[in-house]
C-alpha cells in the first residue's frame, strides 16, 4: 500500500488559514482503510480527530495560523496500522492583498 498525505491550503489575511490534508492512494489502497487519525498541536480544541469518511479520502478540516508536524494514524481494517506524518507549512499567495 502506497499512501501519501495532500495539504490544501487558502490564505484569508491577517495571517490565517484554512487548510485541509487528506489521504491519496489508489481506490484500491483507500478501500482499505477503516479510519485515519490526526493528531494536531495540543493548542488546538478537539487535538486529536479521527474521521472514518472514505468519500472524502479521510479529510481533515481546519484553520490557524502556525506550522507543526502532524503525527497521523492510518488504521486499516485489517486491523493493522501505518504510522504517517505531515508537516504542515503555508506559502503565501503572490500577491498579500486585503481581500
Amino acid at each position: 500500500m502506497n499512501f501519501v498525505v495532500v495539504q490544501t491550503q487558502k490564505y484569508e489575511g491577517d495571517n490565517w488559514w484554512n487548510w485541509s490534508l487528506f489521504i491519496q492512494g489508489s481506490n484500491e489502497d483507500l478501500d482499505q482503510i477503516e479510519a485515519v487519525t490526526y493528531r494536531l498541536h495540543p493548542t488546538f480544541p478537539k487535538p486529536i480527530r479521527t474521521t472514518t469518511n472514505r468519500a472524502s479520502k479521510f479529510q481533515l478540516q481546519c484553520a490557524g495560523w502556525g506550522v507543526f508536524t502532524i503525527p497521523i494514524e492510518v488504521r486499516l481494517k485489517n486491523g493493522d496500522t501505518i504510522e504517517l506524518e505531515h508537516d504542515l507549512q503555508f506559502t503565501f499567495p503572490d500577491e498579500r492583498g486585503d481581500s
